[in-house]
């Protein structure tokens, strides 16, 4: 009997956490014998034993699961692996392209620039369906994306169209198709660049005058975008896709601080009518307000890569501040050992949170035992 979602199947996650669990329950099963605590005769022992490893059969033949961790190891080293050779096979299209362009007719430039993408979703398509583990279709997928761009991108020098915003809506919407047909993690997250982009660029367009490409002179045309992107997780679950709403929160937490850290900085760019130096002050303390509430909202939803965000992004901000008070009267070695005790101060706080949410934990526990 297999873990099994809402539609009746088991997702990569879900077989990955189960095969996990089975792990630590043989591990603390030996321990416990040893010790004395527990105690199964022969043929119980053989029945769990048999349950798991039927178990763990049918759950690598399902999701093609790492079942130790040398497999995990592995795994990790045949992602990376792919991702090069996904960036070497998109690099030599790239350039196989441009190497021989100007000996082919305008027809056959167009026909080649239609049938790159399309044949390399049909190949990616194809390879998936004979692939259990995913690994060739995905990287089939990221160079289909590639030849996608460079489809459009082509097209317009050839027929001499005049650059578009435009252009990254259509990446967002091919690059959250690849990555929700073939779960690539890599194109989520290119997808949602380009949507921050389109939107941006829009935006600057309509409520500055600006030229399209000016969009980084208004880095507050961001902040809405990531906010919502950030907040899909909350309302849409991802359970089949695994890592998809940490892609959707870590990009869209990155691009809205790093927006909050150019406007504490250059207030000018802002469309807020006030003095730079006021805006400058009031985003410096919305980059420390919203760096501590990603740190809450991490710990609370038991999330360690959100609250290593607001960490980090908390202490850019800090450094940033320091720097502004200090830097130019302070003496060098004095300014890096505020930072340094600074740092032993934050060392200390967290720690403090840490053995507190522990302490929690075990409290209850020992309310659930008998």
């Amino acid at each position: 009997m297999t873990v099994t979602n809402n539609s009746g199947t088991t997702t990569k996650a879900e077989a990955q956490a189960r095969a996990d669990q089975i792990r630590a329950f043989n591990a603390e099963q030996k321990i416990l014998q040893a010790r004395g605590l527990l105690s199964l005769d022969d043929g119980q022992s053989r029945a769990i034993q048999a349950y798991h490893q039927q178990l763990l059969r049918e759950l690598q033949q399902q999701q093609d699961i790492d079942l130790t961790d040398r497999a995990r190891h592995l795994s990790l080293g045949t992602q990376i692996v792919a991702l090069l050779g996904a960036g070497a096979f998109a690099a030599s299209v790239f350039f196989l392209f441009y190497q021989y362009w100007g000996l082919f007719n305008q027809l056959q430039q167009v026909s080649m620039l239609i049938a790159a993408p399309l044949l390399t979703l049909f190949a990616a398509a194809w390879i998936k369906q004979r692939d259990s583990s995913g690994y060739y279709a995905k990287l089939i997928a990221i160079v289909s994306f590639v030849c996608f761009i460079l489809n459009l991108v082509m097209l317009g020098s050839v027929f001499n169209i005049i650059p578009s915003p435009n252009a990254f809506a259509t990446y967002a919407l091919y690059g959250f198709s690849l990555a929700y047909l073939f779960h690539v993690r890599l194109l989520l997250a290119a997808a949602l660049i380009c949507v921050f982009i389109f939107i941006a660029a829009k935006t600057t367009y309509w409520f500055s005058g600006l030229y399209w490409i000016s969009l980084w002179e208004r880095p507050e045309n961001f902040l809405l975008p990531a906010l919502a992107f950030f907040a899909v997780p909350l309302f849409k679950e991802h359970k089949n896709y695994s890592c998809f709403a940490a892609i959707y929160q870590i990009i869209s937490a990155c691009a809205f601080f790093l927006c909050i850290l150019m406007l504490s900085n250059w207030g000018r760019d802002s469309y807020l009518p006030l003095d730079a130096n006021i805006i400058e002050g009031f985003y410096q303390i919305l980059g420390f307000a919203t760096s501590t509430a990603l740190i809450v909202f991490g710990l609370r939803q038991h999330n360690g890569q959100l609250m290593l965000l607001g960490n980090v992004f908390f202490a850019v901000f800090l450094c940033n501040k320091f720097f502004d008070w200090w830097w130019d009267w302070m003496p060098k070695s004095l300014f890096f050992l505020v930072i340094g005790l600074t740092a032993i101060l934050a060392l200390t706080i967290f720690n403090r949170l840490r053995k507190w949410q522990q302490q929690l934990i075990i409290e209850s526990a020992a309310e659930v035992a008998p």
